[in-house]
């Protein structure tokens, strides 16, 4: 009897301890709800770049205001042969400057939306987030006359309400590993410095059509000659989505803002 007792009381303690690592497993998964959910395979993720050994890029121009730098980037484009890019549109831009957009349609390019209202819509509350996509995208369909598919977020900001909210909306968010920093106007020679220093095979490339990018239409040219130099082509962002699976990167913080914006000085070197 008393050996039986013994037996069990092995069991007994193995038990438990297994009970004892189940629950701690379970507060470490429960501690770590959001990050877990983040990283997991299925959640949506902001598209940076693609992974490809293929040398192609997609040069990707944002405007939100302004009617004097659009042209003449669209002059150089066609000058140098460029047959495919993306330009990310905001709403009230195109709105305003039909005109200019039918010009990048003609000319064969991809658009994309860049929102209607440009602020960080990470501060948003998630009606106003789909309130500001979905007035973007009635505007631009009817401007276009075709459903925009790919978003920008103004100032590159969102977190990931944003990237949920904007895949239930049907659009795949679209970033960049390389930015220009044009908007910074540092000169040419450094914008064109920085982009071919930086690019790499699947790269999404950000540069600016806006009236505030006074230098990009000057440095454009450069940066063609020398990528096309280096052994690169040119495709628009849904072409290099299609060349292979995406690389997303998760979001571990509320909102993924661009630093950038603030920190020339400490990203200039190459």
């Amino acid at each position: 009897m008393n050996v039986f007792y013994v037996l069990n009381g092995q069991k007994l303690k193995r038990y438990f301890l297994i009970a004892i690592a189940v629950a701690f497993s379970i507060g470490i998964i429960y501690a770590e709800r959001d990050n877990i959910t983040v990283f997991a395979p299925q959640q949506p993720a902001a598209i940076y770049s693609i992974p490809t050994e293929k040398k192609i890029v997609a040069l990707t121009f944002d405007i939100s205001w302004g009617e004097k730098k659009t042209e003449p980037i669209l002059n150089v484009l066609k000058e140098k042969n460029v047959k495919q890019a993306t330009f990310f549109l905001s709403s009230p831009w195109s709105q305003s400057h039909p005109e200019i957009v039918k010009k990048i349609i003609d000319a064969g390019y991809e658009i994309g939306s860049h929102g209607h209202k440009h602020d960080n819509y990470s501060k948003f509350s998630d009606e106003e987030i789909r309130k500001q996509i979905t007035t973007a995208h009635t505007i631009l369909t009817d401007v276009t006359g075709k459903q925009p598919s790919l978003i920008r977020l103004p100032n590159g900001d969102f977190d990931k309400r944003v990237l949920r909210i904007a895949e239930e909306l049907n659009y795949k968010v679209i970033q960049w590993d390389t930015d220009s920093l044009d908007w910074m106007s540092p000169g040419t020679d450094k914008i064109v410095n920085r982009v071919v220093s930086r690019t790499h095979p699947g790269d999404i490339i950000l540069l600016h059509a806006s009236d505030s990018a006074i230098q990009t239409a000057e440095a454009l040219p450069a940066i063609i000659d020398q990528l096309r130099g280096n052994g690169y082509d040119f495709v628009n962002v849904s072409e290099l989505i299609s060349q292979t699976d995406i690389e997303g990167k998760p979001v571990q913080e509320k909102s993924a803002s661009i630093a950038a914006y603030t920190q020339w000085s400490a990203d200039e070197q190459p």
